[in-house]
Formats: C-alpha cells, sequence, structure tokens
C-alpha cells in the first residue's frame, strides 16, 4: 500500500453502519420471528396507498401471513387461511359468523398491490379487503382480487412478540 493511500485512510470517513430493515421492508428471503416462532419470508403484497404489507411466512410445512400496517404505530396480525366461499364482492356482509364466532366489519379498503415471490395472488393490481374483528379480538381478513376471495382467520400480535431475525 502506497503511502499516499495510508494517508488518505487516516483523514477517510468510515463508512456508515448498516442500517437494518425493518418488519415493514423484509421481502422474500428474509427471517423473522412471530410469537417465538420463527419464519422465512417467502412472500410479499405491498398496498403502497396505506403504508400495509401482508408477509407469506412459512415456517416449514406450514404457511401463515402477518399483515403490518403503520398507523401511529405498527400494527400486526397473524393470519391462518381458512375455507370459505364468497360469491360476489358486492355482497360481502357486515356480520359473518364462523365456528359459532360473530365478527362485525371494521374497515373496507381497496388499493392497488405490489407482489413479491410466493402469495395468495400472484400479480400485482387492484386487491380490496375486508377486515372483520369479533368480540373476543378474533380477527378475520376478506381479499379480493382478480376474481378470487381469500379468507384467513387470525389474532393481533403486539409488537413486542415480533422481530426481524435476518434480512438480506
Amino acid at each position: 500500500m502506497s503511502i499516499w493511500k495510508r494517508i488518505g485512510n487516516l483523514f477517510s470517513k468510515p463508512e456508515p453502519p448498516a442500517v437494518e430493515k425493518s418488519m415493514l421492508q423484509l421481502a422474500p428471503g428474509d427471517i423473522c420471528e412471530v410469537s417465538l416462532v420463527t419464519y422465512e419470508v417467502t412472500g410479499r403484497t405491498h398496498n403502497r396507498g396505506r403504508n400495509a404489507v401482508v408477509l407469506t411466512l412459512r415456517d416449514g410445512v406450514h404457511i401463515s401471513y402477518l399483515h403490518i400496517e403503520e398507523r401511529e404505530q405498527l400494527q400486526y396480525g397473524l393470519y391462518k387461511p381458512i375455507d370459505g366461499r364468497l360469491d360476489n364482492p358486492a355482497e360481502v356482509p357486515t356480520t359473518i359468523e364462523l365456528d359459532d364466532q360473530v365478527f362485525f366489519l371494521e374497515e373496507e379498503y381497496e388499493g392497488h398491490v405490489a407482489v413479491v415471490g410466493q402469495t395468495p395472488f400472484m400479480n400485482g393490481g387492484d386487491q380490496h379487503v375486508w377486515q372483520y374483528q369479533s368480540d373476543d379480538y378474533r380477527l378475520l381478513r376478506v381479499e379480493w382480487q382478480n376474481g378470487r376471495f381469500m379468507l384467513y382467520e387470525g389474532e393481533k400480535v403486539i409488537p413486542g412478540d415480533v422481530r426481524v431475525i435476518r434480512a438480506s
């Protein structure tokens, strides 16, 4: 190494530390932990208009979905897909009874989503979402995109139970 390079290194600024990814920035290949279970992120659906992401998570053979939305603070919901059928997006009810539990419509919205990796909807586009909650705080989520419905049942997750383990 030349003397000029050594002198230059003495006065150069150190490289800034790498900024860690937040849960909203995770992408396929990253690893996270939710409620003490380690998952690999295999897909990501991003609704930029709401600053919301649904991550497809895999822990071995099981698939789960983590809904993350940034409001005053980050809000998390962990979902499992369920069997169910609805015929028409114009006829989605405001209350749904499922396994002797009544779910009430909390919010309904639509927006353009970008999709990466393995997700229930393989192409981006306009997506319509209905989010429900029962009296005992169970969650139900209905998504419609490109003529197809997906139903999920889940629960809220406190922010302290969610962390990034490895981000690429």
